[in-house]
């Protein structure tokens, strides 16, 4: 594909960018700001200006822009469209854009007369530079000016044209690439990334692909030396110019199989011989490489830098804040290994499902629409107190907190976030029926990342997560939205940092376990158009609690009758008092014993 060099006023201001053929629909948009390429530096260039479409042929079409203000001249001519071919130019302003055919590799194993001289990165790194002055100068804006690229071509771009203009003896500088697990010939893996030269309307040198490979091979900069005039048919470099070039590797997974390559010519000394200036040209030249080399390495640690921010924003989907958080700076098997903590888990489910995939049999994606939004309204409040999600259960989702940081509040994290859940349920799913049911226990549990060879999960698991789990379902029992365990319970009280209400509901066994439960209630705050307990109520339903766990079930059966009608648990106590006229079993312990469901 040909490049358009862009030169404006000074040797600073200069591009040159590949035209992509994903291109030819859309064209590529010049201008001076927010284009596809801007050229920064030239006031006359309007924000877009000319857009180019790459045709057949290595021709280009240039269209300039509507509302583009200054002229675009072509062959000396104000024109608004024309077809630019290679070697050709067009100017806005003071910018001068050429179109250029980028140069190929040779890969000929015919014989030339080179010589081949390795530098020791090491040893290079501890050398001064003999104008330390200078090459410091450069370096220090060198920074700036990479990490600031918004892309990986515009990277390119920068690197090229800095090691163009630091090299003055350099005819051409290019970023390559080999398949380093390939032993295919050159078009399989071979690349140009990016390729610059100094005179843009001359064919460039070719680069040399056995020196490409040479040099990432042995991870070691390599010079080639030659005489242009003794290898008129030489298969490297093959320019009139050229009399050496050196390749440069970048040695980083980030950029497995990147390259520096430079070439150039060197003059004749004073007597007017080349072969004394191929003599000194290792060490002429050594500053140039050294030069490159760190150029190459804050390449090599920037893509590296990238590279691991893409794999810290795939991993974000997949892992909570809190759990990124952790990892950061640290080995990632050494968090994430299981390991046994203080957790508060949460199990909560979405209620009515069941009926309204039933209903809606014939509408099952709007159906899944609605329960993704209801699964997102308690993944995302989880999220947001720093819990961590441990596992999605059709139409449930747990979640636990205290791990792999540990959290002292994590009973008021877990309930905080089963507030958040029901007010915005009650706010905006109001129209999908929906309702959710929690449960909230806390205890020690192992979390971590767990599971097979094949598959694993960041989960949490142990008595407490199934006593969540169990505790979520006794909501449909009591009529009831959040039901905590004791410790939950017991955490919240001792805070003073929560406006949460408690009920103490009973003590409860679930089938399949042998404990007890004792059981409270969440109840929401008092708000209006809510029907909600007063404290004097609560204090009635725990008195009427203890005298039926006494065995003083008439004396419950009076204190139930204070409790408002529409309240369900007061329902649930009076319902087993009833079944049994009033009077306990004589098995009675204080513990409802709850049937498997």
């Amino acid at each position: 594909m040909p490049d358009l060099i862009a030169q404006g006023p000074s040797s600073e201001h200069r591009w040159r960018r590949e035209l992509p053929t994903i291109t030819r629909s859309t064209g590529v948009l010049i201008g001076r700001a927010e284009a596809d390429w801007n050229v920064p530096w030239d006031s006359k260039i309007s924000r877009a200006h000319v857009r180019l479409t790459l045709m057949t042929d290595n021709r280009v079409e240039v269209c300039r822009e509507t509302n583009a203000r200054n002229p675009v001249f072509f062959r000396g001519k104000n024109t608004t469209k024309f077809t630019l071919v290679p070697g050709e130019h067009f100017v806005i302003g003071s910018t001068t854009f050429t179109l250029a055919n980028r140069p190929g590799a040779s890969d000929c194993n015919s014989d030339i007369a080179l010589t081949e001289h390795e530098f020791d990165h090491a040893i290079l790194r501890r050398r001064n530079f003999r104008d330390a002055a200078s090459r410091i100068e450069m370096l220090t804006c060198l920074p700036d000016l990479i990490t600031s690229s918004s892309s990986d071509e515009e990277l390119l771009v920068r690197v090229v044209r800095v090691l163009l203009q630091a090299t003055p003896s350099a005819s051409a500088v290019a970023i390559a690439s080999v398949d380093t697990n390939a032993a295919g010939n050159i078009d399989d893996d071979f690349a140009i990334l990016h390729y610059d030269s100094r005179v843009p309307d001359e064919e460039g040198p070719t680069l040399s692909t056995r020196l490409v490979r040479k040099a990432i091979e042995r991870r070691e900069s390599i010079l080639h030396l030659w005489s242009a005039a003794a290898n008129e048919n030489q298969a490297f470099t093959s320019s009139d110019e050229a009399d050496w070039a050196f390749c440069v590797p970048l040695r980083s997974e980030a950029c497995s199989g990147w390259a520096i390559y430079v070439t150039g010519g060197l003059l004749p000394d004073e007597s007017g011989r080349l072969e004394s200036s191929l003599q000194a040209a290792p060490s002429t030249l050594e500053d140039d490489i050294k030069f490159a080399e760190l150029v190459g390495t804050m390449i090599a640690n920037l893509q590296q830098s990238r590279r691991l921010e893409r794999r810290q924003a795939a991993m974000r989907r997949f892992f909570a804040p809190v759990v990124m958080e952790a990892l950061a700076g640290r080995d990632t098997n050494e968090v994430l290994a299981p390991r046994e903590a203080n957790l508060s888990v949460m199990f909560c489910d979405l209620r009515g499902f069941s009926k309204r995939s039933e209903r809606d049999s014939e509408q099952l994606l709007e159906l899944l629409a609605r329960v993704s939004d209801a699964l997102g309204v308690m993944t995302r409040h989880i999220l947001d107190t720093d819990g961590v999600i441990g596992d999605f259960h059709g139409d449930a989702a747990m979640g636990f907190w205290g791990w792999p940081l540990q959290q002292q509040d994590s009973s008021l994290r877990a309930v905080e976030a089963a507030s958040r859940i029901l007010m915005e349920s009650t706010q905006s799913l109001a129209e999908t029926t929906f309702g959710f049911g929690i449960g909230i226990a806390t205890g020690r549990a192992v979390a971590g990342q767990i599971g097979t060879v094949d598959q694993v999960k960041v989960t949490a698991f142990g008595p407490v997560v199934n006593l969540a789990s169990r505790l979520e379902g006794l909501t449909k029992l009591f009529g009831a939205q959040v039901i905590v365990d004791h410790d939950t319970a017991m955490a919240l009280k001792e805070s003073r940092d929560h406006q949460f209400q408690l009920r103490r509901l009973a003590l409860v066994r679930p089938a399949g376990l042998e404990k007890e439960i004792e059981a409270w209630q969440l109840l929401e705050p008092s708000k209006a158009g809510v029907q909600v307990l007063s404290t004097e109520q609560i204090a009635s339903y725990e008195a009427s609690l203890d005298a039926m766990i006494g065995g003083d079930w008439s004396k419950a059966y009076d204190l139930l009758h204070a409790i408002p009608a529409w309240d369900r648990p007061k329902d649930v106590l009076l319902s087993i008092i009833l079944r049994n006229n009033r009077m306990p079993p004589d098995d009675w312990d204080g513990v409802i014993k709850m049937p498997k469901l």
